[in-house]
Protein backbone atom coordinates (compact mmCIF):
# COMPACT_ATOMS: atom_id res chain seq x y z
CA UNK A 1 0.00 0.00 0.00
CA UNK A 2 1.32 3.37 -0.98
CA UNK A 3 1.38 6.02 1.71
CA UNK A 4 1.62 9.65 0.77
CA UNK A 5 2.13 12.80 2.78
CA UNK A 6 -1.12 14.75 2.59
CA UNK A 7 -1.68 18.29 3.80
CA UNK A 8 -3.48 18.00 7.20
CA UNK A 9 -6.23 20.37 6.01
CA UNK A 10 -6.91 18.20 2.99
CA UNK A 11 -6.93 15.11 5.18
CA UNK A 12 -9.37 16.70 7.66
CA UNK A 13 -11.74 17.81 4.91
CA UNK A 14 -11.70 14.38 3.29
CA UNK A 15 -12.35 12.75 6.67
CA UNK A 16 -15.22 15.15 7.28
CA UNK A 17 -16.79 14.23 3.93
CA UNK A 18 -16.24 10.51 4.55
CA UNK A 19 -17.79 10.73 8.03
CA UNK A 20 -20.78 12.63 6.65
CA UNK A 21 -21.26 9.89 4.07
CA UNK A 22 -21.07 7.13 6.70
CA UNK A 23 -23.65 8.92 8.84
CA UNK A 24 -25.97 9.20 5.85
CA UNK A 25 -25.37 5.58 4.93
CA UNK A 26 -26.42 4.53 8.45
CA UNK A 27 -29.66 6.53 8.06
CA UNK A 28 -30.57 5.83 4.43
CA UNK A 29 -29.15 2.30 4.25
CA UNK A 30 -28.03 2.44 0.62
CA UNK A 31 -25.44 4.17 -1.52
CA UNK A 32 -27.54 5.28 -4.49
CA UNK A 33 -29.93 7.38 -2.41
CA UNK A 34 -27.10 9.60 -1.14
CA UNK A 35 -26.26 12.60 -3.30
CA UNK A 36 -23.25 14.90 -3.32
CA UNK A 37 -25.61 17.58 -1.97
CA UNK A 38 -26.54 15.28 0.93
CA UNK A 39 -22.87 14.66 1.74
CA UNK A 40 -21.86 18.32 1.62
CA UNK A 41 -24.90 19.44 3.63
CA UNK A 42 -24.18 16.83 6.31
CA UNK A 43 -20.49 17.78 6.35
CA UNK A 44 -21.40 21.51 6.42
CA UNK A 45 -19.18 22.31 3.46
CA UNK A 46 -20.13 23.64 0.05
CA UNK A 47 -20.24 21.61 -3.13
CA UNK A 48 -17.14 23.30 -4.53
CA UNK A 49 -15.17 21.92 -1.56
CA UNK A 50 -16.36 18.43 -2.43
CA UNK A 51 -15.33 18.86 -6.06
CA UNK A 52 -11.95 20.26 -5.04
CA UNK A 53 -11.26 16.86 -3.44
CA UNK A 54 -13.16 14.46 -5.72
CA UNK A 55 -13.95 14.54 -9.41
CA UNK A 56 -17.46 13.17 -8.82
CA UNK A 57 -19.49 10.82 -6.64
CA UNK A 58 -17.85 7.80 -8.29
CA UNK A 59 -14.35 9.01 -7.37
CA UNK A 60 -15.56 9.72 -3.84
CA UNK A 61 -17.07 6.24 -3.47
CA UNK A 62 -13.94 4.57 -4.83
CA UNK A 63 -11.83 6.49 -2.33
CA UNK A 64 -14.24 5.67 0.50
CA UNK A 65 -14.21 1.94 -0.29
CA UNK A 66 -10.42 1.89 -0.61
CA UNK A 67 -9.95 3.72 2.71
CA UNK A 68 -12.39 1.45 4.56
CA UNK A 69 -10.69 -1.63 3.19
CA UNK A 70 -7.23 -0.27 4.07
CA UNK A 71 -8.43 0.41 7.63
CA UNK A 72 -9.72 -3.15 7.95
CA UNK A 73 -6.42 -4.53 6.66
CA UNK A 74 -4.43 -2.42 9.13
CA UNK A 75 -6.72 -3.44 12.01
CA UNK A 76 -6.80 -7.16 11.30
CA UNK A 77 -3.64 -8.10 9.42
CA UNK A 78 -0.44 -8.09 11.50
CA UNK A 79 1.62 -5.06 10.44
CA UNK A 80 -0.77 -4.62 7.49
CA UNK A 81 1.42 -7.00 5.46
CA UNK A 82 1.62 -10.61 4.40
CA UNK A 83 4.37 -12.82 5.77
CA UNK A 84 3.34 -16.43 5.12
CA UNK A 85 0.43 -18.69 4.17
CA UNK A 86 -1.16 -18.07 7.57
CA UNK A 87 -1.35 -14.35 6.89
CA UNK A 88 -2.64 -15.10 3.37
CA UNK A 89 -5.45 -17.12 4.98
CA UNK A 90 -6.17 -14.15 7.28
CA UNK A 91 -6.27 -11.85 4.25
CA UNK A 92 -8.79 -14.10 2.52
CA UNK A 93 -11.03 -14.10 5.61
CA UNK A 94 -10.71 -10.30 5.88
CA UNK A 95 -11.91 -9.91 2.29
CA UNK A 96 -14.82 -12.30 2.92
CA UNK A 97 -15.80 -10.45 6.10
CA UNK A 98 -15.48 -7.01 4.49
CA UNK A 99 -17.77 -7.94 1.63
CA UNK A 100 -20.21 -9.63 3.98
CA UNK A 101 -20.40 -6.47 6.11
CA UNK A 102 -20.80 -4.10 3.14
CA UNK A 103 -23.34 -6.19 1.21
CA UNK A 104 -26.35 -5.00 3.31
CA UNK A 105 -25.71 -1.45 2.10
CA UNK A 106 -25.85 -2.50 -1.55
CA UNK A 107 -29.36 -2.54 -2.99
CA UNK A 108 -30.43 -3.30 -6.56
CA UNK A 109 -30.15 0.42 -7.26
CA UNK A 110 -26.51 0.31 -6.13
CA UNK A 111 -25.39 -2.27 -8.69
CA UNK A 112 -23.94 0.50 -10.81
CA UNK A 113 -21.31 1.00 -8.09
CA UNK A 114 -20.27 -2.63 -7.71
CA UNK A 115 -17.63 -2.57 -10.48
CA UNK A 116 -16.16 0.57 -8.94
CA UNK A 117 -15.91 -1.06 -5.52
CA UNK A 118 -14.56 -4.24 -7.04
CA UNK A 119 -11.74 -2.46 -8.84
CA UNK A 120 -10.83 -0.47 -5.71
CA UNK A 121 -10.63 -3.58 -3.52
CA UNK A 122 -8.92 -5.74 -6.10
CA UNK A 123 -6.27 -3.05 -6.59
CA UNK A 124 -5.55 -3.01 -2.85
CA UNK A 125 -5.32 -6.81 -2.84
CA UNK A 126 -3.04 -6.75 -5.86
CA UNK A 127 -0.70 -4.20 -4.28
CA UNK A 128 -0.50 -6.19 -1.04
CA UNK A 129 0.11 -9.49 -2.83
CA UNK A 130 2.64 -7.95 -5.23
CA UNK A 131 4.68 -6.57 -2.35
CA UNK A 132 4.68 -9.92 -0.57
CA UNK A 133 5.40 -11.99 -3.67
CA UNK A 134 8.20 -9.64 -4.73
CA UNK A 135 9.88 -10.26 -1.38
CA UNK A 136 9.24 -14.03 -1.40
CA UNK A 137 9.78 -14.95 -5.03
CA UNK A 138 12.60 -17.18 -6.15
CA UNK A 139 15.47 -15.23 -7.76
CA UNK A 140 14.89 -17.05 -11.05
CA UNK A 141 11.28 -15.83 -11.32
CA UNK A 142 10.73 -12.84 -13.60
CA UNK A 143 9.05 -9.64 -12.46
CA UNK A 144 6.31 -10.26 -15.03
CA UNK A 145 5.57 -13.68 -13.51
CA UNK A 146 5.35 -12.15 -10.04
CA UNK A 147 2.98 -9.46 -11.31
CA UNK A 148 0.84 -12.06 -13.09
CA UNK A 149 0.68 -14.24 -9.98
CA UNK A 150 -0.40 -11.24 -7.88
CA UNK A 151 -3.03 -10.31 -10.47
CA UNK A 152 -4.50 -13.81 -10.69
CA UNK A 153 -4.44 -14.34 -6.91
CA UNK A 154 -6.05 -10.96 -6.20
CA UNK A 155 -8.90 -11.55 -8.64
CA UNK A 156 -9.29 -15.16 -7.47
CA UNK A 157 -9.60 -14.15 -3.83
CA UNK A 158 -11.85 -11.23 -4.60
CA UNK A 159 -14.07 -13.13 -7.04
CA UNK A 160 -14.57 -15.99 -4.61
CA UNK A 161 -15.41 -13.52 -1.84
CA UNK A 162 -17.95 -11.70 -4.02
CA UNK A 163 -19.70 -14.94 -4.94
CA UNK A 164 -19.68 -16.18 -1.34
CA UNK A 165 -21.03 -12.84 -0.03
CA UNK A 166 -24.08 -13.21 -2.26
CA UNK A 167 -25.05 -16.51 -0.58
CA UNK A 168 -23.14 -16.80 2.72
CA UNK A 169 -25.68 -19.22 4.13
CA UNK A 170 -24.52 -21.97 1.73
CA UNK A 171 -21.03 -22.36 3.22
CA UNK A 172 -19.18 -20.85 6.16
CA UNK A 173 -16.54 -18.21 5.49
CA UNK A 174 -13.97 -20.50 7.16
CA UNK A 175 -14.75 -23.41 4.83
CA UNK A 176 -14.78 -21.23 1.74
CA UNK A 177 -11.56 -19.47 2.74
CA UNK A 178 -9.86 -22.82 3.28
CA UNK A 179 -10.81 -23.91 -0.25
CA UNK A 180 -9.69 -20.60 -1.75
CA UNK A 181 -6.38 -20.78 0.11
CA UNK A 182 -5.62 -24.23 -1.30
CA UNK A 183 -6.22 -23.05 -4.87
CA UNK A 184 -4.40 -19.72 -4.46
CA UNK A 185 -1.43 -21.35 -2.75
CA UNK A 186 -1.15 -23.86 -5.59
CA UNK A 187 -1.17 -21.00 -8.09
CA UNK A 188 1.52 -19.11 -6.18
CA UNK A 189 3.80 -22.15 -5.72
CA UNK A 190 5.73 -21.62 -8.98
CA UNK A 191 6.58 -18.08 -7.86
CA UNK A 192 7.47 -18.59 -4.19
CA UNK A 193 8.56 -22.23 -4.27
Amino acid sequence: MLTQTIDPRVKRTRQLLMQAFVELLEKKKNVSSITVQDITANATVNRSTFYAHFEDKFAFLESWMREKFQEKLKDELPNGTLSDMGSLRSLILIVFDFLFCTRPYMTLADRQYEPLFQVAMQKELYDLLLTWLSEQSEPSVSRESVETAALIASWGIFGAAVEWSRHPQLKSAEDMAREVLVIVAAGLAPVIG
